[in-house]
């Protein structure tokens, strides 16, 4: 039977997850530590006053959009939340792709979704190649939104998977330089473990659009919850590609609740950073692996024998990100911190595997 699917769909890479159940679960960039006791005794008193037999409310979707505007002191009108920050990423590509004069600019690598988005929007996804040690070049990249008269340019600060951080001058630079008619969206779902976010900047540029999620540093990977701030009319219309509904109410009310308790997740991003910059050393001081600096809650390293190394960690239950032959990212591995016990498994099976520390 001829099925009639969307052009370019059976060319579209699917999204590699991993379902092995690992004793250690290092490869998704997830938080290891489940919900403060505090946070999680607050939430289920939330639960019980959930209508599970009711749509999501407006005052369900207003009571995190609010919390979200006081913080950032902006109003409710700039706040539009979404399924993580990527589903908010792929509603701003869908918004400004167009299949006949739609250019998306973003770098390589970064983001595996940016590529895929593109092509779903019928855009032209125009990669952007970061320098040979990861750092990013903001001239070559405006140079490439001019060149190509980009409807859209896309920075993930820090970016994953490399880790590196844009520092603030150069995010500035790109939104001093972009042409008004290009939105400028910078993805900050790392931003908790790096600390120089855009925000202060979106006063000044209307075409700026700032997108977070609450997957990484507040650990809520399984509720599927992100946000993005602009001006008022931009996230309207952005408002518009979304269907009605779009947020379930128990996502909504656990991170209406996080987001009230957040200072209950400072020390845990603390010990993240703590256990990066620690692994960072440690990967240094170990020969034939090249460690990349980081502003995440993960670290990049290179080795010649990666793979064998992923099969190492696998072989005692460790789940890592082997890039394999990927763009930019042959024999890489990305690993996000967990424990310091976590941490000085893997770090004890690498040194295993490479004959030990130097």
């Amino acid at each position: 039977m001829a099925l009639k699917y969307r052009p370019g769909l059976a060319e579209r890479p699917e999204y590699d997850m991993d379902e092995n159940p690992y004793e250690i679960t290092l490869n998704a960039n997830e938080s290891t530590l489940n919900m403060p006791p505090l946070v999680e005794d607050r939430l289920m008193g939330r639960f019980a006053s959930v209508a599970f037999n009711r749509y999501p409310t407006a005052t369900d979707y207003l009571n995190l959009t609010e919390q979200i505007a006081k913080n950032f002191g902006v109003q409710t009108n700039q706040v539009v939340l979404g399924n993580g920050s990527s589903e908010i990423i792929e509603k701003i590509f869908y918004c400004f792709g167009n299949a006949k004069t739609s250019k998306i600019v973003y770098p390589q690598p970064s983001f595996s979704m940016y590529g895929i988005y593109a092509a779903a929007a019928e855009a032209q996804g125009i990669p952007v190649d970061l320098e040979d040690d990861y750092t990013f070049d903001a001239e070559k990249f405006v140079q490439t939104c001019v060149e190509n008269k980009a409807a859209l340019a896309v920075v993930c600060n820090p970016n994953n998977p490399t880790g590196t951080g844009i520092p603030l001058a150069d995010i500035q630079y790109i939104a001093d330089n972009l042409p008004m008619s290009c939105v400028f969206l910078v993805d900050e779902a790392y931003i908790e473990f790096y600390g120089q976010s855009a925000m202060g900047l979106l006063k000044d540029y209307p075409n700026m659009i700032i997108a977070r999620t609450f997957s990484k540093a507040y650990g809520l990977a399984s509720c599927r919850v992100g946000y993005a701030i602009g001006s008022p009319d931009v996230m309207r219309m952005i408002g518009r590609a979304f269907m009605p509904y779009h947020m379930n109410t128990l996502s909504l009310v656990t991170a209406d609740v996080v987001y009230q308790m957040r200072d209950e997740y400072v020390p845990r991003i603390q010990m993240v950073i703590a256990e990066r910059k620690r692994m960072i050393e440690e990967l240094k001081k170990i020969d034939g692996v090249i460690v990349y600096p980081s502003e995440t809650n993960f670290v990049l390293f290179r080795l010649n024998n990666s793979e064998d190394l992923t099969k190492a960690f696998e072989a005692v239950s460790i789940g890592v990100r082997h890039f394999g032959s990927a763009p930019r990212l042959a024999n890489c591995l990305r690993i996000s911190m967990g424990t310091r016990q976590e941490n000085d498994t893997w770090l004890n099976v690498l040194k295993d595997f490479m004959g030990g520390a130097q």
